[in-house]
């Protein structure tokens, strides 16, 4: 990676929700930036845990036991194997991080496909 990312700037190039966009990789990863409105799918990946880090906005983590609301600026790392459904009341803008090819919805049948931006 040769030139600084301006996370703002990858954002203000789509408008959809829900469907993450690739800026960097590193170790085997992809840093993503997605928008968000309403609610996920209930999913969970067996293999990996799942971050989420709200750049704006705020977001609920809903899980079976608990909920976890986050703000801008906060982070939460969904353990493996959680099952988990992030909701956004109002639009949102998360950074995630994970191993490429990681299957959003927890299942690569119903997963988006990955953009770079």
């Amino acid at each position: 990676m040769a030139d600084p990312v301006n996370l703002a700037a990858k954002l203000a190039q789509f408008d959809d929700h829900w469907s993450p966009r690739t800026v960097a990789e590193f170790n085997g990863h992809d840093v993503m930036v997605v928008k968000v409105l309403g609610e996920f799918t209930w999913h969970s990946h067996d293999d990996t845990d799942d971050l989420f880090l709200v750049l704006d906005g705020q977001i609920d983590i809903e899980m079976p036991d608990r909920t976890v609301t986050l703000g801008k600026g906060e982070m939460f790392v969904v353990p493996k194997g959680v099952v988990h459904r992030p909701v956004a009341r109002r639009e949102a803008q998360l950074l995630l991080i994970e191993p490429t090819g990681t299957p959003n919805t927890g299942d690569p049948a119903t997963a988006k496909p990955r953009k770079t931006i």
